[in-house]
């Protein structure tokens, strides 16, 4: 084997149910096993908080070796990854087939499991991560919600802030009191039967965050598609778990591959394809839900159905050419890629769809916004959150252009957020936007 492996990484299924996954001995030999080999190497002292926060354990202990820290103090290693996956996507040379067999995130996921095993359940987050029913809540008084979660409410805030953990100062999405399964019953857009992809049916997986908070991005894909001859429908039969996913709960994960697999399926089996339109649902979808359940033919086959938004207009584009119409965006784009759609390992699918719009003018930035989900919004994490995406606010702010896009709208967020704190000479970029509304845009749709 050479020193860092030229191979494609492949990853291999998550033994979740093998009881050694979760025991405590063995996780902690893996865990200083692998800690050792990072502290070896440090490529990846730039990423997520995580691996800052090992070297100085490391660097700060009476050998200046992994021999010399603590044991307990693997957990704030462990508590600062965000599941980002860059590590092991575009930093790591060990992951496999190399024999060092590294995945750091999925190491971290074990030991969130582990903890949850042994008891050590952190009940707000689990709260929280509960979207469905949180919606179902917030949903009829939404108003009211979105009041009561504004940053600019000082009354509110530091109350959410004492009861939930939630940093007073991070931006939370705005709930919608009609959810975009709704709106779709009724506002489904003509589909023009003289566009080239005419013929082709997709069914939109909305997702928890686009159904409850931002059902425009789901509008604007479904009106880009129309326009370029897509049947589409729209489903959601619940979340993806990837909130659980944060927190180890990995047997809540494999309950809803098994419930989403299974409404999905007989779309595909009627020939429709799958767009999943967050890319850390289409991520899951597409990777996380067979590593989860590598036996389950249902879920295996949804992963082979499955595209990003981004990723099926570029397939459409390039298979059969797109509707006619497009035009030019006015003063250009600041475009940051996020790290679950670099994740899906499909290229930089926002950056071509957008290069698809007549004298396009962009400014990529490939770099993790910091945010991580959940995790970014909570007291403690906020403030390490901007640090890590200060960098992306920063090449945002000085690329000169007039908008500012994200295929994650946590991301988008939270850089403009990034981009706020570093003075009052930085642009006004206004509401962040999902590319595909860009396309939408750009379609005078």
């Amino acid at each position: 084997m050479r020193e860092g492996s030229l191979e494609a990484p492949t990853r291999h299924p998550i033994d979740w149910r093998n009881p050694d996954f979760v025991d405590p001995e063995k996780l902690d030999r893996e865990l200083h096993r692998v800690f050792d080999i990072c502290h070896g190497c440090r490529r990846c002292f730039n990423l997520c908080d995580s691996f800052p926060r090992l070297f100085d354990l490391v660097d700060n202990s009476p050998t200046g070796e992994l021999d010399g820290v603590k044991r307990e103090d693997f957990k704030q290693v462990v508590d600062a990854c965000t599941l980002c996956d860059l590590c092991f996507m575009t930093k790591c040379p060990y992951v496999p087939p190399h024999e060092f067999n590294l995945d750091f995130p999925h190491l971290m996921l074990r030991a969130r499991m582990a903890e949850r095993a042994q008891g050590k359940v952190e009940r707000i987050r689990d709260e929280l991560g509960k979207t469905d029913r949180n919606a179902a809540l917030a949903r009829p008084v939404a108003p009211l919600a979105n009041w009561a979660s504004d940053t600019g409410n000082h009354l509110t805030r530091p109350i959410l802030e004492k009861v939930a953990g939630i940093d007073r100062n991070a931006a939370l999405p705005k709930f919608h009191g009609k959810t975009f399964v709704a709106r779709a019953k009724s506002e489904a857009p003509a589909v023009d039967r003289a566009a080239p992809a005419f013929g082709r049916k997709a069914v939109l997986y909305a997702t928890c965050f686009v159904n409850y908070h931002n059902p425009a991005i789901g509008q604007a894909t479904r009106a880009v598609l129309a326009k370029n001859g897509v049947e589409t429908e729209v489903l959601y039969p619940a979340c993806c778990g990837m909130p659980q996913m944060e927190q180890g709960d990995i047997a809540t994960v494999a309950k809803r591959a098994e419930t989403v697999s299974r409404a999905l399926l007989p779309w595909i089996e009627k020939g429709y394809d799958v767009i999943a339109l967050v890319p850390s649902c289409a991520l899951m979808l597409k990777f996380e839900w067979p590593l989860i359940l590598p036996e389950d033919a249902t879920v295996k086959r949804l992963a082979n159905a499955t595209f990003d938004a981004s990723e099926y207009v570029v397939d459409i584009a390039k298979r059969e050419g797109l509707a006619p119409g497009l035009k030019p965006l006015e003063g250009g784009v600041a475009l940051h890629i996020a790290c679950h759609a670099r994740a899906q390992n499909m290229g930089q699918k926002a950056t071509e769809m957008l290069k698809l719009i007549p004298e396009a003018d962009l400014a990529v930035i490939e770099r993790c916004s910091g945010h991580g989900g959940s995790w970014g919004v909570m007291k403690g994490n906020f403030e390490t959150a901007l640090k890590v995406g200060k960098p992306v606010a920063r090449s945002a702010a000085n690329s000169g252009k007039r908008s500012l896009a994200s295929e994650c709208p946590l991301a988008a967020v939270h850089i403009l957020q990034g981009v706020e704190r570093l003075g009052a000479e930085t642009p006004d970029f206004g509401t962040p936007a999902h590319p595909i509304e860009l396309m939408a845009r750009a379609y005078g749709l």
